[in-house]
């Protein structure tokens, strides 16, 4: 498969990958809420063309496919399947804005070594992508709660050990980042 995955066959990665997000639900109420979203993403995808898109994605080694005792089959992914299920859910991710803001300043610090050049860029086009902007070379700020989309970026790039996160209450350049972010005063 030369071109890489089509819109139904991303789908099925990404839903896959709604799978692997069950297990990190925090709550009961995020479980049901990704549970109903995969089911009904499941049902809009029309029989035929799932078992054509299933069977391009294993022969492009995307996922597993498992033969239980019971007759029946489970898909999984594979490796290559969950970084590309990663990335693009990263491209369609962005930063939700609450409908208060809790004037604090979330700071993402970086030192990523020459050698993980790539990565680097990557990881900084990814953090602009999800409304982050820069504070300085190695340093983007948001003013909205990211934790767990900066902490999904670290892990798609495998960054762990370069990247802190800092909030913060306080900065000198307050009112230029409140402009930039069009964030109200008072």
């Amino acid at each position: 498969m030369p071109r890489g995955p089509g819109a139904i066959q991303q789908r099925i990665l990404l839903l896959l990958l709604g799978g692997v997000a069950l297990s990190f639900s925090s709550s009961p109420r995020q479980y049901t809420k990704t549970l109903r979203a995969i089911s009904a993403e499941w049902k809009a995808l029309r029989n035929q063309s799932l078992q054509r898109a299933v069977q391009k994605l294993y022969q492009s080694q995307l996922i597993t496919e498992h033969e239980n005792r019971d007759g029946t089959t489970t898909l999984a992914l594979s490796q290559a399947g969950r970084k590309r299920a990663l990335t693009f859910h990263a491209e369609q991710m962005r930063i939700r804005k609450p409908n208060r803001w809790d004037g604090a300043w979330r700071i993402v610090v970086f030192d990523i070594p020459e050698e993980k050049r790539k990565e680097r860029e990557a990881f900084r086009i990814h953090l602009r992508t999800i409304g982050m902007r820069e504070l300085q070379k190695s340093v983007m700020i948001h003013p909205y709660p990211c934790e767990d989309e900066i902490n999904f970026l670290i892990e798609l790039h495998q960054l762990r050990p370069f990247v802190r996160q800092i909030m913060a209450t306080s900065i000198d350049t307050d009112l230029h980042l409140r402009k930039q972010f069009r964030l109200t005063t008072g």
